[in-house]
């Protein structure tokens, strides 16, 4: 069955009381959700709390849930709008790239690959962190969730050319923050992900 009628037909099941149906939601998108608040929040513990609170606001407002639309996109919406919120509150209190694990090892690498991999990751990702937020999530929208750009228009609620002008301006304010090996650690770090 299609994913998009299951996904409709368990939302319908959950309105109407069923919690596995919801439950079913979760267990789909729960990697999903965690993954993007990680990135833009940079912190596991805050993460999984967010989820948490990400999911109930779902299941709370559930009735607005448009069929026609896939349900990840109206759930990452919910995800984003969330995650800037935390942001806001919090105002730059950024953690240590020590205490966060990005990435995990490509397995056909050796360690020194792979070590390579992580620092140019770590480097790409502080640079990241610099760029205002409503640059921050068109990047990770488009580059770590590989999202089109009428997805992230759904999920933003931005024009096409305002998404295409922030994920140019995007990579140019990180290309300036790479310095002068910027291109090619965008690049290497572009490919590898």
């Amino acid at each position: 069955m299609d994913q998009q009628a299951d996904e409709a037909r368990w939302v319908t099941q959950a309105l109407a009381g069923d919690q596995s149906a919801f439950t079913r939601l979760v267990e789909r998108y729960t990697g999903v959700v965690y993954n993007q608040a990680y990135r833009m929040l940079h912190d596991a513990q805050e993460a999984e709390d967010a989820v948490q609170e990400i999911f109930l606001k779902a299941y709370t407002r559930l009735d607005t849930f448009d069929a026609s639309r896939r349900f990840v996109n109206w759930l990452l919406t919910i995800s984003s709008n969330h995650c800037i919120d935390r942001l806001r509150r919090r105002r730059h209190t950024w953690v240590t790239l020590d205490d966060v694990a990005f990435w995990l090892p490509s397995s056909q690498a050796g360690p020194e690959h792979r070590a390579l991999q992580r620092e140019r990751r770590e480097i790409v990702q502080h640079a990241l962190q610099q760029l205002p937020e409503q640059y921050r999530l068109v990047m990770i929208l488009r580059y770590w969730h590989d999202l089109a750009y009428n997805e992230i228009v759904e999920i933003t609620g931005l024009t096409e050319s305002t998404v295409k002008t922030r994920l140019h301006r995007g990579r140019k304010m990180l290309a300036e923050a790479l310095g002068s090996d910027g291109e090619t650690l965008w690049n290497a770090e572009t490919m590898t992900s």
